[in-house]
């Protein structure tokens, strides 16, 4: 089947983001340029149905100066009756293998603007803001329904990578809270439908809670880095078996160890302001105090980036809106939680020393390595260290591991960005550093040590 494809207009030189490619040692993200890109996503599920062009850039711009650089979302969170705020529909007769397009793409002349030119719009006003977009085409719940067919998937996927092909900000987003083994067929073709077309942009794989794209897909030449999806329960919630509870540097450990070497990163973790579980509202909220745990311990373990999420953000929760999983609060009250706001602060860690060098760092603990909440999160480069604990656990060191004679230690708080220097001491062997503040959960440090 051919369509006649529509597209805005659009200008390459009012977008500020490069085209990104992977680092040279396969562990990282890179622009174009070779400058580190730290991801720093969040999850805007529904950013293209639920937002006007107005709250687009509301919404845009706040994640911009919180240092957000990446927004996922899906395109088509149904096949099923697909339509926008503006009640502009999506497919013809809810076939995804029929996109409903019009001739231009003016939104003042309603008559030639539809549901795709909204979609480029905001797709390129997050350029111009110097954000990517992280495209999901079709959700994943559609195609366990068995609403998308192989030859649907390949017509729509070949569409769908056309008209995106020139945007440098799109990275593809293949899954949609799925397990790849649900219809592996359909997403090895979308996957590599896109690749065909896009050659130069960057395609993952989003699965269900709990599981890895690396798990079915890591091997595929269209997959260009991994993302685990740690999900939303309480270590006394993961009862299946299959997991690895609230410890998800677990996941960045198990593909981190596998070959060939790709980056991996952490693209749901439990959402700030839902409940512990997802669904049952007596429980206990997740809290920025987890966002920041989950933040750390990934990328310490050697994630390329991490991805915030909001419970009323995902869904972009509105005033006519019955509320999902238990969100108190509408999406314009919950863009200003702190967790929102402190999220920037490991973005500029990371950022602050070199960066491609890094790796994991678990052999300078010298003490057994705590479990839950005690755990402690190391990385380092040539010439710094980084470490975390989340409760203001003592954190004691092999300095002997590290060819040093003097260093400085300082500690950084999470919450506020600040850096408070300790001393200038000697290299002798095992060091204790004790963090400010009793121990106690979301009394959260990171111990930089710096090479003198």
């Amino acid at each position: 089947m051919l369509f006649l494809l529509t597209s805005c207009v659009f200008d390459s030189s009012d977008e500020i983001t490069p085209l990104l490619k992977i680092s040279d040692n396969k562990r990282f993200l890179a622009t174009e340029n070779g400058d580190p890109f730290f991801w720093l996503g969040d999850t805007g599920w529904l950013l293209f149905s639920k937002l006007t062009r107005e709250e687009a850039e509301k919404y845009l711009e706040d994640r911009r100066l919180k240092g957000f650089n990446v927004i996922q979302v899906m395109v088509l969170h149904s096949v099923r009756d697909a339509v926008n705020v503006y009640g502009d529909t999506a497919l013809i007769d809810n076939k995804i293998d029929q996109p409903l397009t019009t001739p231009g793409n003016s939104f003042e002349n309603l008559g030639q603007y539809d549901f795709w030119d909204h979609i480029d719009y905001v797709i390129d006003l997050a350029g111009k803001k110097g954000i990517y977009i992280a495209l999901v085409p079709v959700w994943g719940s559609n195609v366990r329904a068995g609403l998308v067919g192989r030859e649907q998937a390949k017509t729509y996927a070949a569409w769908i990578a056309e008209r995106y092909h020139d945007r440098n900000n799109i990275i593809w987003v293949n899954g949609g809270d799925v397990r790849g083994s649900d219809s592996t067929a359909i997403w090895k073709i979308i996957g590599s439908t896109i690749r065909q077309t896009n050659k130069d942009q960057l395609i993952t794989y989003h699965p269900f809670g709990r599981t890895q794209s690396s798990e079915w897909f890591h091997t595929e030449p269209w997959l260009d880095f991994n993302m685990f999806q740690s999900g939303h329960k309480r270590y006394d919630q993961d009862t299946t078996g299959l997991a690895y509870g609230e410890d998800n540097w677990k996941y960045a450990n198990a593909d981190y160890s596998l070959i060939p070497v790709k980056p991996t990163l952490d693209g749901e973790p439990s959402y700030e302001g839902i409940p512990q579980g997802l669904h049952d509202t007596t429980q206990p909220y997740w809290t920025d105090t987890d966002a920041r745990r989950y933040a750390y311990w990934s990328v310490f373990a050697g994630c390329c980036g991490f991805t915030y999420g909001h419970s009323a953000i995902m869904q972009f929760l509105r005033q006519q809106d019955n509320p999902g999983y238990g969100a108190k609060e509408h999406w314009d009250v919950a863009i200003n939680a702190p967790g929102s706001s402190q999220m920037k602060y490991l973005k500029q860690l990371m950022l602050s020393k070199p960066y491609f060098e890094r790796v994991p760092a678990g052999e300078l603990l010298a003490t057994k390595q705590g479990d839950k909440y005690d755990y402690i999160a190391l990385t380092r480069g040539n010439d710094y260290v980084f470490a975390y604990t989340c409760n203001g656990s003592d954190i004691t060191l092999k300095m002997n591991k590290l060819p040093w004679l003097e260093y400085k230690a300082s500690w950084f708080d999470p919450r506020t960005g600040s850096t408070t220097e300790i001393a200038v001491n000697r290299n002798s062997g095992e060091t204790t550093f004790d963090p400010p503040g009793e121990k106690q959960f979301g009394n959260d440090w990171v111990l930089i040590l710096e090479k003198i």
